[in-house]
């Protein structure tokens, strides 16, 4: 089953989302010139977690682990790791990161205190990815398709699943025994791209984490917890039934499914291109 993620500080949607079965819960730390690359365009959220947040979310989670994506590397970086896992972090992520260097000071200043997960989301960490899978202390890759297809000029985060840089990545991650995963998912059944044909890829190319969309369930357009909590029940449900419909799927299923998702890529490309 693919480990599942969901960003909020708020203790009371993570209380929910731990009772109902996801797998990780995401404090965003991340700010520094995130503005700058992601265009409004796109109605992406900055984040306004803090490390204040880390410590009050822990307190009610009883199965998620807790994943907290620091700022890129720079001259706060040490202070910020460190004050992220005194607070209790699990997971530490690193984001946006271009060099070898950036991430031996990551590593460096974890000092092995808790789990590291790059976030593979420029061309320049697509192409120092062999050297990257020989450092010692990479315990897990993420792939960011939303930075990552942004900074090659795409149209939709879903081209770099179509065209094949995802499974590329994927095949040097799994050679060198290391887990990972890419993207987010919607709802089942909904989802430009459907959340099926996405959960079916990461099946397909041995993915073990995907992260839950805002769509899968809002909350700044909903703020009734019984409603919260009745999406995320029903909503990771509906997900681990599917997941379970797959494991009696043949390679021909999986093949079919990658040439759907490379159709629909085309026809939603299409649609944005002639807007």
């Amino acid at each position: 089953m693919l480990k599942l993620m969901y960003i909020t500080n708020d203790p009371e949607v993570a209380k929910i989302a731990d009772e109902s079965g996801v797998d990780r819960v995401w404090i965003d730390l991340e700010s520094k010139g995130k503005e700058l690359r992601q265009p409004k365009i796109l109605n992406t959220v900055l984040s306004q977690h803090s490390i204040s947040d880390i410590p009050k979310v822990k307190a009610v989670l009883k199965n998620a682990k807790l994943i907290v994506r620091v700022n890129k590397i720079d001259e706060e970086s040490e202070q910020e790791i460190n004050d992220v896992i005194n607070a209790g972090a699990e997971i530490i992520m690193l984001p946006y990161f271009k060099t070898l260097d950036e991430i031996k000071k990551f590593l460096k200043y974890v000092d092995g205190r808790c789990t590291t997960n790059l976030l593979i989301e420029t061309p320049e960490a697509v192409e120092l990815l062999d050297e990257i899978l020989k450092l010692d202390g990479v315990d897990e890759i993420h792939i960011g398709l939303n930075d990552l297809h942004l900074e090659l000029k795409m149209k939709f985060m879903f081209e770099l699943l179509a065209d094949g840089t995802v499974e590329k990545i994927c095949n040097k991650i799994k050679a060198a025994g290391k887990p990972y995963g890419f993207g987010g998912i919607a709802r089942v059944g909904e989802g430009t791209l459907p959340a099926e044909a996405i959960i079916a890829e990461h099946y397909r190319l041995g993915s073990t984490c995907a992260i839950l969309s805002r769509s899968f369930c809002n909350t700044s357009l909903i703020t009734d917890k019984e409603q919260i909590k009745e999406m995320f029940t029903t909503g990771v449900k509906a997900i681990r039934d599917y997941e379970k419909s797959l494991s009696d799927k043949d390679e021909e299923f999986y093949l079919n499914n990658q040439e759907f998702v490379k159709e629909k890529v085309k026809e939603i490309v299409e649609t944005i291109t002639n807007k």
